[in-house]
């Protein structure tokens, strides 16, 4: 093999490695890490953040769906660890609308009622499911998904798990019709009347 073929392949290969060490949460060269001024305890590994959501009986009566997010941000022991949750709140019809994770795939455990759950991969094909308590599901990271509670008496509680201290989420709705984008581009993309368009536009940033 030539030189040159050598030096494109290891380049290409390089790339790869330095692509995919960006993708998830950086490797850190101790046990923890400990914002300044900081001195761990015992306290700092520990977050109660969702006791009280649990042991509660009332849901939230304002919201068909409610996040309780346990990230680097509010549990600062996290940083650096590459994991995280999500406590998932859904009054009888609430839905979790199609979003993505851009850092991590999402492990999502059913505590209570059942869900109806989807993902559509990078070929377009949807797959749904119907979850029961205790059922978990998967969805691989940074493809579109949901989930709905489909049950219109009792409300339904999940718990999210992520391979990132902060695994980002991007909800679709917001990112294509709250984010500034030219109406003129959503009405080309859509392949509807710019009007319909500014009425979704106008609903999303209200």
């Amino acid at each position: 093999m030539a030189i040159k073929e050598c030096l494109i392949i290891l380049v290409i290969s390089l790339a790869t490695l330095l692509l995919g060490a960006h993708a998830a949460d950086p490797d850190i060269t101790s046990d923890y890490l400990v914002p300044t001024g900081v001195n761990p305890d015992a306290k700092f590994f520990t977050f109660t953040g969702l006791s009280n959501i649990l042991w509660s009986t009332n849901t939230p009566s304002n919201v068909t769906f409610k996040v309780t997010k346990v990230t680097n941000d509010e549990f600062p022991a996290l940083n650096g660890q590459s994991v995280s949750c999500a406590l998932l709140q859904y009054a009888p019809g609430g839905l979790n609308a199609p979003h993505t994770h851009p850092r991590s795939a999402e492990l999502l455990i059913v505590l209570q009622g059942w869900l109806k759950v989807g993902l559509v991969d990078s070929t377009n094909k949807l797959f749904t499911q119907i979850l029961q308590t205790g059922d978990i599901f998967v969805f691989p990271k940074g493809l579109v998904h949901f989930q709905v509670n489909l049950d219109s008496r009792y409300p339904a509680v999940a718990l999210a798990a992520f391979g990132s201290a902060n695994a980002g989420t991007i909800q679709l709705t917001r990112a294509l019709f709250a984010s500034g984008i030219d109406n003129a581009v959503l009405a080309q993309s859509f392949k509807v009347d710019s009007n319909i368009i500014q009425k979704i536009v106008s609903a999303n940033t209200a």
